[in-house]
């Protein structure tokens, strides 16, 4: 079952859980449910790769997964692997029976933990799948990202193949820290996503913080792009400007002053190299 109907109903869906896209991005997701394939999202941290596979699960009412990558993650973790402690207090108990029952019992569905991998595949109703920052993970990790992705199946050698019912959408985000694989790629659809326009970015502080003032959301926006242009260690992300935005109304402040960037600017900035380097280029100095 298909979860959009047309790219202008992908949009306008993602638009009222406050994810806004522009016409390329609502197509990248409108091909990757029409085709039933992947979507690689790739892009500097925080430019809302993560939360587009959140609204696309929100707007459709599907069930999110989520896959956390990481450096060491292996198959047991990502896909499956069996409750062995439980399996120990079974064959404890079964004293009385043949080994080959014994066997035939604790490989059964009974003592399988499913992981996020087989979850979504065994999932009978609509399922987003989100790989996260599938970069981090090592590269064995990805020829098993291949072998599910390519088939939507997974086999198990005690209990056989599973094929799933019901293909889940499937986001992988990556944040470019390294090259991913060609033959990884070649089954997605990409999309770049940097951090959005100034208008853009206006229209997401105004559309997640509806009260805020839109002289205040623009003095927002201009004051984060002139920090993402000092090469900073972590650059504020679109989810700061919000917080920020958040920040600023619950303090009752409707005017983006120099005391008010000083007072709130951990919201916005989270290393102290940073913070030391935002103040020289904004000319701020610490208020008591």
């Amino acid at each position: 079952m298909s979860l959009f109907e047309s790219v202008e109903q992908a949009r306008d869906l993602l638009s009222g859980t406050g994810y806004l896209v522009d016409e390329s991005l609502a197509t990248t997701v409108f091909l990757g449910d029409a085709l039933g394939k992947p979507i690689l999202l790739e892009g500097p941290a925080g430019t809302g790769k993560t939360e587009l596979a959140k609204a696309v699960a929100a707007c459709t009412g599907a069930e999110l997964i989520r896959l956390q990558c990481y450096e060491g993650l292996d198959e047991a973790r990502a896909l499956y692997e069996w409750n062995y402690r439980k399996q120990l207090l079974r064959i404890q108990a079964g004293t009385e029976s043949s080994w080959n029952e014994l066997q035939e019992d604790i490989f059964s569905e009974e003592f399988l933990l499913a992981r996020p991998l087989l979850k979504a595949i065994r999932s009978r109703s609509s399922v987003v799948l989100l790989i996260d920052e599938t970069d981090k993970a090592d590269v064995e990790v990805e020829g098993l990202l291949l072998e599910v992705l390519s088939e939507f199946q997974v086999t198990i050698p005690e209990l056989g193949t599973i094929q799933a019912s019901q293909q889940p959408f499937v986001v992988l985000t990556s944040n470019a820290t390294r090259e991913l694989s060609e033959a990884l790629k070649r089954r997605c659809l990409y999309a770049h996503i940097d951090y959005p326009d100034s208008k853009r970015e206006i229209a997401i502080i105004r559309s997640r913080v509806p009260e805020v003032l839109e002289t205040l959301a623009e003095s927002i926006v201009k004051t984060v792009n002139a920090m993402r242009a000092m090469d900073l260690r972590k650059p504020p992300s679109v989810a700061e400007s919000i917080d920020w935005a958040r920040a600023l109304q619950a303090l009752g402040i409707s005017q983006l002053s120099d005391i008010a960037v000083d007072q709130t600017l951990g919201t916005v900035i989270k290393h102290k190299v940073d913070e030391s380097k935002v103040r020289d280029n904004l000319n701020l100095r610490v208020h008591s």
